[in-house]
């Protein structure tokens, strides 16, 4: 019957979750404490691991609805981690910045030239510089953080930090 539903899904006919069951999704989300903004990707996380799901030619699960309603409630809990973990960096970035800084003309053109440089990275590789060098979190707890491997961040700070390099050079900055 799954499988089914995902051909059908496929062809555009058909819906993995029916009308009830997206409403009951929806409301495991938002009793998990998901905003109201985000319950519509919750609910397509959910259709989408029930496709996935038929796709792997996995068994139809025997009560969908509570299969979704389960995974609808993994998610709310995923969301919860993630944005514990967005706060927890918003924290230490802030107390960094409650430090204060020398602050002279060289010091002044300097920060300019390394926050210009910082916008033009991509999100991935400025966020791992940012951790490292201005929250000076070590690569372990930085890799921990973000749910990839170490060597990943590794790789990340090398890149970003000879663009950044090659920009002050670039700018006559350093």
């Amino acid at each position: 019957m799954l499988r089914r539903k995902a051909r059908r899904v496929q062809e555009g006919d058909d819906d993995p979750l029916d009308a009830a069951q997206e409403r009951r999704v929806r409301a495991v989300l938002a009793l998990g404490g998901v905003p109201q903004a985000d319950l519509p990707d919750g609910v397509q996380q959910v259709r989408l691991r029930l496709l996935e799901r038929a796709a792997k030619g996995y068994e139809a699960p025997r009560d969908v609805s509570a299969w979704a309603a389960v995974v609808a409630s993994n998610l709310a809990m995923d969301w919860h981690r993630a944005k514990k973990r967005q706060e927890r960096l918003g924290e230490r970035l802030a107390s960094l910045r409650q430090h204060e800084h020398p602050s002279g003309e060289d010091t002044s053109v300097l920060s300019l030239a390394v926050a210009q440089g910082l916008e033009e990275l991509p999100d991935q590789q400025r966020q791992v510089l940012v951790l490292r060098f201005f929250a000076d979190l070590p690569v372990r707890s930085i890799a921990q953080e973000l749910g990839v491997p170490e060597g990943t961040v590794k790789s990340r700070l090398h890149t970003a930090v000879r663009a950044l390099r090659a920009r002050l050079h670039e700018d006559e900055v350093v």
